[in-house]
């Protein structure tokens, strides 16, 4: 009788690939409904409740619309954000045309110039504008007896504000032209009008109105330049702090968070709607347009961005200088007073080191938290419903104002059964806050550069059963290096400039640089606010620098093998 041999089977793993790539999905879903979802759920909720917390249906939403004053900010709003829009979009398309269309010197420094305003925070402008035409403003006078404080004012801002985003939309649209429609439209002698009307606007037509959804919803969903210079003119965003902050009005606040979410989602979906519409601009055919030289329109157009890219610097270049003025208009002489910050807040410069902390966190940990996240989602195939879950989620905040989400977080994270109540006032929070909001556009960055990466990388690992895990640190992250870094400067320049995510959120140890200069603001302290804003810009632009020395490097040395 023989012995039968048993042969054991091989031990399973613990940790597959498809076990973490399925745990670390299920982590990112759970982490944006955290700092997502559940918060905008609950603003949804409060907004149906009394202040005593009992269901009353739609009677919030009546009592909103039956108060006339309530009513009267949201028409406001929607007129504000109509005529800034109407001002901003042909300003920007003809800056977009000078640089894209013509040979005019100097594009690098005229584009750099529109872009100044990322780097502010919104009330910068709006504190320009009161030195400039304010009571006692050295041009008061060219509003003819008119009021800067009020929709003059607020729309003269957001035009200021604005300016950059729309300019960077319109600028990638006509940036994007096929040479061989303008060849055989020259041939067939089309007068240049012509040419504009029938080539030129219909290749942009698409990002004129995405930089149109935009910039409307940049401006009706704004609080810091309406706090600043808006006077009595009230507008949805103001309204929402004033119910929450200074009437503890907190089912009315949800209302009005709500109303405000809702040009903010129809501007958002509008604006998905035409995208997919959209056809290819260049085909594999298509022969990239140059601009000829031409004396007269490349002067005009010369002395157009020397205009406009010249009042950008000198509203930016206002509020500087006034920070270093003693005592406006009366005594124009040098100091460095207003820079010392305790004279005019109790916590000094604590704010402006608070900002530090908040935006190097929400870098820190939301830099690796979207670029994996954006990895899983693009490069792994498991549990294909979390993914899709993860990214509905990771594309929510779009539509969703800053301040929207601040106050769904007053909401969810303040609520007395929720145990992370710990976090409310905390830096952690603000962190949150910031990076829920800007979450966005720093994974469409990731995505689009995880894209351009061909899945073979992927396919060989997996057939020498490498894990994806060592694919990702020795290959992708290599690559995707200046995409990374994009990304870690978006994160940390938004949060450090942003105002309205936050306002709701502080603890008393944990004021922002941005509401430093609110409440500086409102104590009548304009200068040491302008010094504040002052300070802010001066990170966000020094930060911007560090960043292109990094990608410098890292394209001269790192990514060398890019080159041709």
């Amino acid at each position: 009788m023989s012995a039968t041999t048993v042969t054991a089977a091989p031990p399973r793993r613990l940790l597959t690939e498809e076990r973490v790539a399925t745990g670390l999905v299920g982590l990112l879903c759970l982490l944006l409904l955290l700092a997502i979802a559940l918060p905008l759920w609950a603003l949804l909720s409060k907004s149906f409740l009394d202040d005593q917390g009992r269901f009353v249906g739609l009677a919030n939403y009546a009592r909103y619309f039956a108060t006339p004053v309530l009513v009267q900010s949201l028409l406001n709003s929607l007129f504000v954000a109509t005529l800034a829009t109407t001002i901003v979009i042909p300003l920007a398309f003809l800056y977009a045309y000078a640089l894209t269309r013509s040979r005019m010197p100097a594009k690098g420094l005229f584009y750099a110039l529109a872009l100044l305003p990322i780097f502010a925070p919104s009330l910068l402008p709006a504190l320009s504008l009161v030195y400039i035409f304010g009571n006692q403003g050295f041009l008061k006078d060219l509003l003819f007896g008119a009021s800067i404080y009020g929709p003059i004012g607020i729309v003269m801002a957001q035009v200021f504000y604005c300016l950059p985003h729309a300019t960077m939309i319109l600028v990638a649209a006509l940036g994007l032209a096929d040479g061989r429609l303008y060849e055989a439209a020259k041939s067939l002698g089309t007068t240049r009008w012509r040419m504009f009307r029938t080539v030129t606007l219909p290749g942009a037509q698409y990002g004129l109105v995405s930089a149109a959804v935009v910039v409307f919803t940049l401006v009706i969903t704004d609080f810091g330049i309406a706090k600043v210079i808006g006077g009595q003119f009230n507008v949805l965003a103001t309204d929402a702090y004033k119910q929450v902050v200074g009437q503890q009005n907190f089912a009315m606040g949800a209302v009005v968070g709500m109303v405000l979410l809702v040009p903010a989602v129809l501007a958002f979906f509008v604006d998905r709607l035409l995208r997919r519409r959209q056809v290819a601009l260049l085909s594999a055919r298509a022969v990239p347009y140059a601009p000829q030289p031409e004396r007269r329109r490349d002067l005009l157009l010369l002395g157009y961005c020397i205009l406009v890219g010249g009042l950008v610097a000198a509203v930016l270049g206002v509020a500087v200088w006034a920070s270093f003025i003693r005592y406006w208009p009366y005594n124009l002489s040098f100091t460095l007073a207003n820079y010392a910050f305790a004279e005019f807040d109790p916590d000094g410069w604590q704010p402006y080191l608070n900002s530090l902390w908040v935006a190097g966190l929400t870098a820190a940990i939301g830099t690796p938290l979207v670029f994996v996240g954006a990895y899983l989602l693009e490069k792994t195939r498991a549990v294909p419903l979390g993914r899709a879950l993860a990214q509905l989620l990771a594309m929510l905040p779009m539509a969703v104002p800053g301040m929207v989400l601040g106050l769904g977080y007053v909401f969810f994270f303040n609520a007395p059964w929720n145990p992370l109540g710990i976090l409310y006032g905390t830096v952690a929070i603000l962190a949150l806050n910031c990076l829920a909001h800007f979450y966005t556009v720093a994974h469409i960055t990731a995505v689009t550069a995880l894209k351009q990466i061909d899945g073979e990388f992927e396919a060989v690992s997996a057939s020498l059963q490498v894990p994806f895990w060592v694919t990702l640190r020795r290959v992708t992250v290599p690559i995707c290096l200046p995409a990374i870094l994009d990304i870690a400067v978006y994160l940390f320049v938004n949060a450090l400039t942003t105002v309205s995510a936050v306002i709701f959120l502080y603890g008393p140890g944990t004021k922002l640089a941005s509401i430093a200069i609110v409440h500086m603001d409102e104590a009548g302290a304009i200068a040491a606010a302008a010094a504040m804003a002052t300070c802010i810009v001066a990170t966000a632009i020094g930060v911007k620098l560090l960043h292109l020395l990094l990608d410098a490097v890292l394209f001269g040395r790192a990514q060398r093998w890019r080159a041709r």
